[in-house]
């Protein structure tokens, strides 16, 4: 079982350096922080509530690019797959062209795929998204793929690394088709307590565009608590 976090790595990290292999014409220096709670509202653990916040600084960190509010309910079929759905509102101001607002309804699935003795786990969650515009009107379909492997390195501390494209199923005037974006991350977890959990770590973000496509080099750090 020792070689199972090596070979759980290997083709992560093979994904995470595939988008940043093409040559970016446009990058960025972002700041996201995000808060993300996790409630049980039951005595079996089933039935559960999330609330997340984030807040993205964009433009070599000089404003609020973005804001994220998604709250979310699930259920949890076993102890490694729950269901999720939820609602979030995200508000877009880049420079120059107009805000956008956007209402997206969500459906997830998540799946812990791995969960070794020495505390290793591979994590999946398939997410697809119903994106709806005030600006626009039509809606924009995404699909997306979460995969994390999280490991020890220390006696309190996780090494975290993620990757999740970004695949949009339909063409609207707010939403170009096909890969639109991929995210890779690689973090430390820091336990503050037994319940809250801080994740900083660097993410790259590929934004594929129908012109030249951009890199943001990000300093991620999220804030998880369960209760």
């Amino acid at each position: 079982m020792r070689a199972l976090p090596l070979l759980a790595v290997a083709p992560v990290l093979a994904i995470v350096a595939a988008p940043t292999a093409a040559t970016a014409e446009e990058e960025d220096f972002n700041i996201w922080t995000g808060q993300f709670a996790t409630i049980n509202i039951d005595g079996n653990d089933k039935f559960f509530v999330r609330l997340e916040a984030q807040e993205r600084f964009t433009n070599d960190a000089d404003r609020l690019g973005q804001l994220l509010l998604r709250p979310a309910a699930g259920y949890r079929i076993s102890d490694s797959v729950s269901l999720v759905g939820g609602y979030a509102y995200v508000l877009t101001n880049p420079p120059g062209p107009a805000e956008v607002n956007e209402h997206r309804i969500f459906q997830e699935l998540n799946v812990r795929l791995v969960k070794t003795a020495g505390g290793t786990t591979l994590d999946s969650r398939t997410r697809f998204e119903q994106r709806l515009f005030e600006e626009d009107g039509k809606a924009a379909l995404r699909l997306r793929q979460f995969v994390q492997l999280r490991t020890p390195i220390t006696a309190k501390n996780k090494a975290v690394i993620y990757t999740e494209p970004f695949l949009a199923l339909n063409q609207t005037p707010l939403q170009r088709d096909g890969l639109a974006l991929w995210r890779n991350f690689a973090g430390v977890s820091v336990p503050l307590n037994d319940k809250i959990e801080m994740v900083p770590g660097y993410l790259n973000q590929y934004v594929f565009r129908s012109g030249e496509n951009r890199i943001d080099h990000t300093a991620n750090i999220n804030v998880f608590m369960n209760f």
